[in-house]
């Protein structure tokens, strides 16, 4: 059964949607107006429960058609507020500036991270040949832990990639209203990088789509197949 059934609106509607509020800097309720302008009136709630219920559906029907990431990883921490309280989000990208994955965690801590390579290595089943962090004291143990293969790269300036890379989550998420739990902030975050990377072309999907139109093509593609 499709995952669409049982909703009022079809699915180009949330679609749409989605991968407006995904792609650009605006909130619910600027989704909810631009839809309004079109005829079409879902409020603001609608449209965070379609970002929720889809966006993990979406990025988990791509997955087969991901390239492999690069085999130099940096990996970082950001932070971000969440019904007040901060969180750490960490983060790695490869050489290539594809997003390998995300965590939203209440910890900045050795368990934290090796939560964050365990769940990747896992999901990826891949290993890098280096990974280039800053000089956080949890590092060096976890990764000869869990990768103890890789050079573990640490070096002043070396990290500047992932850092560079934050900036453009933050930047979006500035513009977001409705973090009140992990588990949002955990969804909108991956559909980010989901979506980062598909304007980076690290999917072999809508390839022959012209680039201004290729993240569109591939998320009208993705819903016919959940």
């Amino acid at each position: 059964m499709s995952a669409f059934a049982g909703f009022r609106f079809p699915p180009e509607v949330i679609v749409v949607a989605v991968r407006w509020y995904l792609r650009y800097n605006l909130s619910y309720r600027d989704v909810e107006e631009l839809l309004a302008e079109r005829g079409i009136e879902a409020d603001h709630v609608t449209v965070y429960r379609w970002v929720q219920r889809f966006t993990p559906l979406l990025a988990d029907a791509a997955r087969f058609t991901r390239r492999a990431p690069g085999d130099r990883w940096y990996a970082d921490e950001t932070y971000v507020k969440v019904n007040g309280v901060w969180r750490y989000v960490y983060r790695a990208i490869d050489q290539h500036g594809q997003v390998i994955d995300v965590l939203v965690s209440a910890r900045r801590d050795a368990a934290a991270a090796r939560r964050f390579f365990t769940r990747t290595l896992k999901a990826l089943k891949t290993v890098p040949a280096e990974v280039v962090t800053d000089a956080a004291a949890v590092y060096p143990a976890v990764l000869a832990d869990l990768i103890p293969a890789a050079w573990h790269h640490v070096e002043q300036y070396a990290n500047n990639p992932i850092e560079a890379d934050h900036s453009r989550l933050k930047h979006r998420l500035r513009s977001m209203r409705g973090l009140r739990t992990d588990r949002t902030v955990q969804t909108v975050i991956a559909g980010h990088a989901f979506v980062q990377n598909l304007r980076r072309r690290h999917y072999e999907i809508a390839t022959e789509t012209p680039p201004r139109l290729r993240v569109a093509a591939t998320f009208t593609e993705l819903a016919t197949t959940i």
